[in-house]
């Protein structure tokens, strides 16, 4: 049935570890193709994402050894430059082995990448920025083929017209090992950013302003064997930080990210959350009345994540007096307001308006049969369902284990009964 079975009402309360991070995870994973070696990845999120990443890159000769959540990537005999169409097209950060591929390979020939359907994310900034380093890039109507001619890449001076993510690590990951100096103008600083930046350097890369948007890469000879821990997901902790708004309760998220979360912990707050910070350790007790969030706008880090903005609707649905209405404007993605309809049938009033929402918050929601059609309104569809009154069935279950290692033992943690049904 593939399928999330939730029984609604309980407040929270319990413990939960935060697993590694799908976003810092994906492009580290690209980053081991320029390393002629072995390295260990620690704490590692057991997620579909990372095995289609593991899948295609065994199909480019890598061996790859997993014990529990440490992963050995051992990609010495890395060739080849043609990718499985099945994986390619399932996920979008397939197209951060471009890159990578590119300098270690010289060529890739690769369909255009899937992913979740909540928006345009075209590929122009990644290309762009490679044909400057020396790429010949060949478009075509299913794909693309690109090469460097048995050249190195060379060192750009690159400005991105606005701040994307991918194609800031797609360019970093090429100018690790290019001639000369890469700088990047205007780029992304995002954790994950960081994460990939600080793995490359513990391998030898040489790289300046990490953590700001200007970064400059000196390209090296190689890279060496390394062995890093991958950090906590802020997504996750902020997923279940939405949870203790949604339905109340006391829980506390161990090896949270807490200072990647301000933008999230400062919104939680405002609605009435009560946060203790302790190194690695977060509490959120939400005993009173949630209050509505006047204006929430998603925007890039170290702003309000737009990958939490489902799961804050969820919360703002539950908000306030029937008369307070809060707004959610959305400024990365245009078609993340996918689960309008679905929070709709369980009795959220909730108005769609260009790439904003207008929400007035209601006293309860009712469960019912709803449809993920995307990884985080899928988790943020499981939380309405734990707050509701009776039972939810959310359907498109592969899709929140796109990036949840098992949002269902997590939720059970915490006092909602919820399973998995197949």
């Amino acid at each position: 049935m593939d399928a999330i079975q939730i029984y609604g009402g309980n407040r929270l309360k319990g413990q939960v570890r935060i697993q590694g991070s799908k976003n810092a995870v994906l492009p580290i994973l690209a980053a081991t193709l320029l390393i002629n070696g072995t390295c260990k990845l620690e704490n590692c999120p057991d997620i579909s994402d990372v095995h289609h990443m593991l899948r295609l890159m065994e199909s480019l000769c890598c061996v790859i050894e997993k014990k529990g959540h440490c992963l050995f990537i051992n990609a010495k005999e890395v060739s080849g430059c043609d990718m499985p169409p099945d994986s390619v097209c399932v996920m979008r950060s397939s197209i951060m082995l471009l890159g990578a591929l590119l300098a270690r390979t010289g060529c890739v020939r690769m369909q255009y990448p899937g992913g979740c359907v909540i928006g345009r994310r075209p590929i122009d900034l990644h290309l762009s920025g490679l044909r400057k380093m020396g790429v010949r890039i060949e478009e075509r109507e299913d794909g693309f083929f690109a090469e460097t001619g048995n050249r190195k890449l060379c060192g750009i001076h690159h400005r991105f017209p606005f701040v994307s993510v991918g194609a800031t690590e797609n360019l970093v990951l090429a100018a690790a090992l290019a001639d000369g100096v890469t700088v990047l103008e205007n780029a992304a600083k995002e954790p994950e950013i960081t994460a990939l930046c600080d793995f490359l350097v513990r391998a030898g890369a040489d790289i300046e302003g990490i953590g700001t948007g200007r970064l400059v890469i000196r390209g090296v000879e190689r890279l060496h064997e390394v062995t890093y821990r991958v950090p906590a997901d802020r997504i996750v902790a902020g997923t279940y930080v939405a949870a203790a708004l949604s339905c109340g309760g006391e829980i506390c998220l161990t090896e949270a990210p807490c200072r990647q979360m301000d933008a999230v912990l400062c919104a939680a707050s405002c609605m009435g959350a009560e946060i203790c910070e302790e190194e690695d350790r977060l509490w959120i007790a939400c005993r009173g009345k949630r209050r509505m969030l006047p204006v929430l706008r998603t925007d890039i880090y170290p702003g309000f994540p737009t990958d939490l903005q489902s799961a804050f609707l969820t919360a703002m649905s539950l908000a306030g007096e029937d008369s307070v209405t809060g707004v959610i404007e959305e400024t990365i993605f245009e078609d993340r307001f996918r689960i309008v309809p679905e929070l709709r049938k369980m009795g959220a009033k909730i108005t769609c308006r260009d790439c904003r929402v207008f929400v007035t918050g209601v006293r309860y929601l009712e469960g019912t049969v709803l449809k993920a059609e995307e990884l985080r309104g899928g988790a943020a569809l499981v939380l309405a369902g734990a707050a509701a009154k009776g039972e939810t069935i959310v359907y498109g279950r592969h899709y929140i284990e796109r990036g949840y290692e098992d949002i269902c033992q997590d939720l059970s943690a915490l006092g909602v009964r919820c399973r998995k049904t197949d």
